[in-house]
C-alpha cells in the first residue's frame, strides 16, 4: 500500500506537535517548581520579617519605659532643686 505525501506530512506534523506537548509539560514542571520555590522563600522571608518586627516592638517598649523612668528622675531632681 502506497502512502500519500499528505499522510507523511501529517505524520511529521503529529510528531512535531507531540514533541511540543512534551516540551510544554517539562516547561510547566519547571515553572511549578520555581513557583513553589518562590513561595517557600516568601514564607521564610515573611517569617523573618515578623520576628524582626516583634523584636523591634519589644526594644521600642523597653526604650520607652527607660525614657519614662529617666524623665521621672529628671522631674524629681528638678523639684528637689526648686524645693531648696
Amino acid at each position: 500500500m502506497k502512502e500519500y505525501p499528505d499522510v507523511q506530512y501529517f505524520q511529521r506534523r503529529i510528531q512535531e506537535l507531540e514533541d511540543k506537548v512534551d516540551q510544554l509539560r517539562l516547561s510547566r514542571r519547571v515553572l511549578m517548581n520555581l513557583v513553589e520555590k518562590v513561595e517557600k522563600e516568601k514564607t521564610f522571608f515573611m517569617t523573618r520579617l515578623e520576628k524582626e518586627n516583634r523584636r523591634l516592638h519589644r526594644n521600642n517598649y523597653k526604650y520607652a519605659c527607660w525614657l519614662l523612668k529617666k524623665n521621672r528622675q529628671i522631674v524629681e531632681l528638678e523639684s528637689k532643686i526648686k524645693g531648696q
